[in-house]
């Protein structure tokens, strides 16, 4: 099983978006992960 990590700044949205993605259309054959390089407290509604 590959691993896949996706970063963005903050890991308050885009990283985020990307793991979902990643996860539904990689089930089975992906382990993904997200975060950010100075992670935020707050999740961009």
């Amino acid at each position: 099983m590959k691993k896949v990590l996706f970063v963005c700044v903050e890991n308050s949205c885009r990283s985020q978006i990307a793991e979902a993605f990643a996860r539904i259309h990689g089930q089975g054959i992906l382990k993904v992960y997200s975060s950010g390089s100075r992670a935020s407290d707050i999740v961009n509604p």
